[in-house]
């Protein structure tokens, strides 16, 4: 301890050149604009997702009953049995608003890339993972549909994290935003 005291009075205070930015956690306005622009990527890129996922059930290689599962799982679907489709793509919902949002800003600078679209797409690979077993639900059992089920969900999750991170990037240049 007393060496870098001596350290410090030889050779003075370090000067830094220019302004440093530094993230300010103790402000709540800046923590809720994170949190918003984190939201508000992932409703584009749940909407994303959602728009690949249609196309694969109209190819009949994803069924969106599979949502259903969501709600029969937390236990919704007694709350609400007539409408537990809509109610497990809320839950989905709601964890591509919350969950990855926030599980992306933390990992996003170490993932690939030099902007956050770009190191989106490989978050999306992470997402597909888990989805393509979870969501396999009733597809069938043949080669062709199984493959176009798990390219197009793939697909989807590729659009899900490069818009996600489109937004981020968009947003991360406005005021008070620690991103």
């Amino acid at each position: 301890m007393v060496d870098s005291d001596k350290r410090t009075e030889e050779f003075g205070s370090p000067e830094v050149q220019g302004e440093v930015a530094q993230p300010d956690f103790d402000h709540l306005a800046g923590i809720v604009t994170d949190g918003l622009i984190g939201a508000v990527g992932g409703l584009v890129g749940t909407a994303a997702m959602t728009i690949g996922l249609f196309v694969a059930s109209t190819l009949n290689a994803f069924d969106m009953q599979s949502f259903a599962i969501l709600s029969e799982l937390t236990g919704l679907a007694v709350i609400f049995p007539g409408n537990a489709l809509a109610v497990g793509y809320l839950i989905f919902l709601a964890g591509g608003m919350i969950t990855w949002p926030l599980l992306f800003a933390a990992t996003a600078e170490y993932l690939p890339g030099s902007k956050f679209a770009t190191k989106g797409i490989p978050y999306g690979f992470v997402l597909w993972t888990g989805f393509v077993l979870a969501f396999a639900g009733d597809i069938g059992t043949s080669t062709g549909i199984l493959a176009l089920y798990a390219v197009l969900t793939l697909l989807s999750h590729f659009a899900y994290g490069f818009t996600l991170g489109a937004v981020f990037d968009y947003l991360a240049d406005r005021p008070d935003t620690l991103v």
